[in-house]
């Protein structure tokens, strides 16, 4: 049987991480795929769907062996995200071959360290078939595939839909929200949200959201949100499906009032988190399904 030589898993694994590395350290798995699958050339071997499953290989065994890059501390996996951390970064210049021995020696010390040792999945296999059938590939796939699809759902809800659907988060998390913007021209605050439903205790919050999946929200953007930012006690809420600049993030950090912000990532985040919570009514605008795996030691 054909077998990837192990440099070409570590040409898989090292170029995800520059992939990262390109693109502010973050990126959804799908998106890290497609990435990979765009800048290297696969052979009619490694391009192959397996029979049973339908994965393509290539795909199944980076997802395979990118778990010892996450036990080498080099990745950070959540909620269908790839995070580069710094210790990452500073082995993406290393040579194919000498980056993969090296996460396989991070992930054998990790595993050594394990109390039930027989329990983990080695990512270590002669003929890459493990990669097909582990769970913790099917696992990570499969929360790949529902996160793309949470994404395209947020991403192709018009304007004033996905403005209500921030209403309807921030109700879930116990808020009122007295006002929220109707149709027309932008007057600059799109929600305002109360403690309390007269709004007598802080904080009293201030939204401003943004439905641009292709636009980071500017950093001209959030100082116009700090300066409607009043009396004491206001909090500016940020709300981009777009993300952020850098000079966006730090003005929002660096505000004399508090202001908040919440990307596409996070907002789903917090939707699954708070959807228990939700009226409803509230839960239409984003019904969600819960699926359970037996999730063995990784």
């Amino acid at each position: 049987m054909p077998k990837i030589e192990y440099e070409r898993i570590g040409e898989y694994t090292r170029t995800a991480l520059l992939i990262l590395a390109e693109n502010d350290g973050v990126l959804r798995s799908r998106e890290v795929l497609q990435e990979v699958g765009k800048r290297l050339e696969f052979t009619e071997y490694e391009a192959e769907r397996y029979e049973k499953s339908g994965y393509i290989r290539w795909e199944s065994i980076l997802h395979f062996y990118s778990i010892s890059c996450v036990k080498a501390g080099w990745v950070i996996k959540n909620k269908g995200f790839w995070y580069l951390t710094e210790e990452g970064r500073k082995v993406i210049n290393f040579s194919n071959l000498d980056f993969f021995n090296l996460s396989e020696e991070k992930y054998r010390e990790w595993s050594s360290n394990q109390p039930d040792k027989e329990s983990v999945s080695e990512p270590d296999s002669e003929d890459n078939g493990e990669a097909e059938f582990n769970p913790l590939v099917t696992i990570e796939m499969a929360q790949s595939s529902a996160q793309e699809g949470l994404v395209n759902f947020v991403s192709t809800r018009e304007a004033y839909e996905f403005q209500d659907m921030v209403a309807a988060l921030l109700r879930s998390m116990g808020y009122h929200t007295p006002f929220i913007a109707p149709r027309g021209p932008d007057g600059g605050v799109d929600i305002i949200a109360y403690r309390d439903p007269l709004g007598t205790t802080a904080p009293r919050i201030s939204v401003q959201v943004k439905q641009r999946s292709d636009t980071k929200a500017s950093v001209q953007e959030v100082r116009e949100l700090s300066g409607l930012l009043g009396r004491d006690g206001d909090t500016g809420l940020f709300v981009s499906t777009g993300g952020f600049t850098k000079d966006a993030l730090n003005a929002a950090k660096n505000s004399s009032n508090h202001i908040e912000t919440i990307d596409l990532g996070r907002f789903i985040d917090l939707w699954t988190t708070f959807y228990p919570d939700m009226k409803e009514e509230d839960r239409l605008f984003m019904p969600l399904t819960e699926i359970t795996f037996y999730s063995p030691p990784n």
